[in-house]
Order: C-alpha cells, then structure tokens, then sequence
C-alpha cells in the first residue's frame, strides 16, 4: 500500500471511532488471496473442460470455493467433477440461487480494509446491456424488454453478489451503478481502470463525475483512467463486420486487454503495425490500443508517477465457418440465427459468415504462486509468439508457476479464464 493512500486511511479513520464502509478498497489481484471463486452451468457443457483445468491450475495454490444455483445442480457439478478425476472434498459449494457461469461479472467484488475486514460491493446487474441492444434488435418488443429488465435489475442474479458476501460474512455494500467484475481493473492503491464503452453504455443515465464519484464511495477509488475501447473481437453482444466476420462479447472488457500487473506495471494487448493488414478486426484492434496507450502514457499513478506500461502481443484471431439459419440450438456454434443481429446488419438465411472467438492473453488469473493463461500455440498462433508472451509473465511474475491452459470453449461463448473466477482476498489482520 502506497504512503499517501495508507495515510489516507488513517486520517479517515482517525475522524470516527467506529468502522465504516469508506474504508474498503479492492486490492490488486496480484496481492494474496483467501480463495477463487467460480461458477457453474450445464449451457455448454465444453466449457467444462476448462473448468476441471482451472481447478487443477488452482490445487495447491488457493482454496477453491463454487456458487451453484441448486442442490440438484450441486450433485451434477459434484459428479462431473469426480469423473474428471478432482477431489470434490477439497471444494466448497455453496447454493446461490441465480448464480451463472461467469461469476466475475455478476458476483461480488470483494474488498478489505484495515481493519481486517472483508466486503462484497453489490453492483447492479443488467446482463451486460443486452436489454439496451435488444431494443434496436426488436423495437416492436418493447413491452417484453422493458419487463425483463426489471427482472434482471431485481431478480436472482442481481442477488449472487450479496448472497457471496453472506457465504463469507462480508459486510455488504450496495451500489445502484451497473458493473461487471471483468470492466474494472484495481492496483490495489486506489487506482481504477475501466473502458467508457463498457460503462456508459451500462449506464447512460450517469456522467462520468457520477461514476467516479461512486466507485470513491463503494471502493475508496483516488483516480480512475477511463480507456476508450476493448477489442474488436470483444463487441458488444453480436455484431457484423464488414458484412463477414462474426464477434460476440461484451463490448470491451478491460480484462481482455488492460491488466495491472502490480501497482505500477500495465500490461496492454497489442498489434503490431506489421500484422494491423492481416485482418480487419487486427486494423480496429490496432487503431483502439494505440489510443488506449496514448491514455496510459499520459496518466501516472495515486502518488504522481508515470506507470510502466508493457505490450504484450496477441494470439491469432481463431475463425470458424458458420451458416445463417432459422433457429440454432444452444452451443451450435457452427450456426448463426439473424434474430439474433441489430437489423441493419441482419444476415439472410442460407449465408455463410466466419465466426471469431474472443481471445487474448489478457484474460489470466494470477492468484497464489501461480498465473493461469489461455494457450493458443493449438488454434494457429506461432510457438515464438506465445514464447514471447511466457517470457513476459515470468519477468512480470518471477515467483509464480505459469500454467497454460486451452481455454477456447470459453473463447467462443465470449470469455475466458478471468472471466470464469473471482479473487477473494486475504484480509489484513
């Protein structure tokens, strides 16, 4: 913890001879944890896969504990994971209704304070904005929408992340502001990175000094660097560019391309100018980061001091062919529905569009003694590529075990490790 931020705590404290919320931060992800959390789904059951890698990546390192919706989901999760050859007596479940697979984005954001406490911000949930691109989608429908909304707003997702922080005896910390855990990015010193593209679009009723605002009184932010825009292949819900290649995402996670690596070091997905002609989606990516790094090299830390900021290359875009039909089943991701695109950009039954998965070697997990990364040497990127990008995180994370993992199931449905857990730290006693 930086001098003036600790300083800043004391004098708070110093003003009032009882705790308060105002005293919670969210560390970095690079500080200790008491566990990683996930989630579970039978959607896609590929994804699984990934998961039993992810809890091997996790054995020995940090506790894992799992949010379930059901009892009965339980017992499924439970087998399935015994049949993957995994201690399940090692893992905490807890039953949390409306809980979903990836709990980063509507879980608890846990935070600590001096006291040794720990606390669960509860942010709002509105299923990544879909509602917003559902009504350009199917105006006629606006009835419906609106009444799905409300449910997602008030339903049982909306609640997983207070339920999380009953599981852990959290105190609770209730945010009207609408945020996904894979948007923020915390040093762990009251410095805040998050992209406008995620955040206004979840909240357009708020400005910028109105965000800020809260993320000072629900975490003791100090400064926020607001990034302009993710990844090309993470877009927002589906989109069509340039009338062939197909993304679905989130519309610009920072987890996909911005990531601390401690207090001072950014890590920031790139594309060299020699491969920005390969692809289209490589020539916005390129156009957005270069923007994204004239932001960072002209921000500087909660103590003044510029930030050591470090590209780290991306893997090959991975392109399947998909055809255009009626109606696709779930995890069919060799089909296209045009429901389910804006109608400006509606393909006709019968195309065949390629589709792109979300990928980057941004969306790691550094938790204790280990670093969990999506490996895409199998799905077409160059072995001295990747080499490269190991050698980064063991400079970045000399004390760590690197584990590598194929991570595509999650790519193709728009996330990727990051996304699949959640960090809660180890309080300071």
């Amino acid at each position: 913890m930086s001098i003036r931020f600790l300083l800043f705590i004391l004098l708070l404290s110093s003003c009032s001879g009882e705790k308060s919320n105002t005293f919670f931060y969210m560390p970095g992800e690079f500080e200790p944890h008491e566990a990683v959390w996930l989630g579970w789904e039978e959607y896609d059951t590929t994804m699984h896969e990934v998961v039993y890698d992810i809890i091997k990546g996790l054995d020995g390192n940090v506790p894992v504990k799992i949010a379930i919706d059901s009892d009965s989901l339980k017992s499924i999760a439970q087998t399935r994971l015994s049949w993957a050859g995994i201690d399940t007596t090692k893992i905490q479940f807890y039953v949390t209704p409306g809980d979903r697979y990836w709990i980063r984005d509507h879980g608890a954001a846990f935070l600590v304070n001096q006291h040794g406490e720990l606390a669960a911000a509860d942010f709002g949930w509105n299923l990544y904005g879909y509602f917003a691109w559902w009504r350009l989608r199917e105006p006629e429908k606006v009835d419906s929408i609106d009444y799905w909304e409300k449910e997602a707003l008030t339903g049982k997702t909306s609640k997983v992340d207070s339920l999380m922080g009953v599981h852990t005896g959290a105190r609770h910390i209730k945010s009207k502001l609408i945020m996904e855990g894979g948007s923020i990015e915390s040093n762990g010193k009251g410095v805040l990175i998050q992209n406008e593209a995620v955040t206004l679009q979840r909240n357009p009723g708020w400005t910028k000094e109105e965000i800020e605002a809260e993320y000072k009184r629900v975490m003791n932010v100090q400064k926020v660097i607001w990034m302009k825009q993710g990844l090309a292949d993470d877009e927002h819900i589906w989109h069509l560019h340039n009338g062939k290649y197909v993304t679905m995402g989130t519309g610009g996670h920072t987890d996909e391309f911005v990531r601390f690596a401690d207090a001072r070091t950014i890590l920031l997905a790139w594309v060299d100018e020699s491969e920005k002609d390969n692809h289209p989606l490589n020539q916005a990516t390129y156009e957005r980061m270069q923007e994204n790094l004239k932001i960072l090299e002209t921000s500087t830390d909660q103590d003044g001091k510029p930030f050591h900021i470090i590209k780290v290359p991306l893997p090959n875009l991975v392109e399947w062919p998909a055809i255009v039909v009626e109606e696709k089943g779930e995890g069919e991701f060799w089909k296209l529905s045009p429901k389910s695109f804006l109608p400006h950009e509606r393909p006709q039954v019968g195309d065949t569009l390629i589709r792109v998965a979300a990928t980057s070697y941004l969306n790691f997990l550094v938790t204790n003694g280990v670093v969990l990364n999506a490996s895409y040497v199998p799905h077409g990127t160059p072995t001295e590529r990747e080499e490269k990008v190991k050698a980064i995180f063991k400079e970045v994370f000399p004390d760590r075990d690197q584990v590598w993992i194929d991570a595509l199931p999650l790519n193709r449905n728009g996330g990727g490790i990051h996304c699949s857990t959640q960090q809660q730290p180890k309080q300071r006693k």
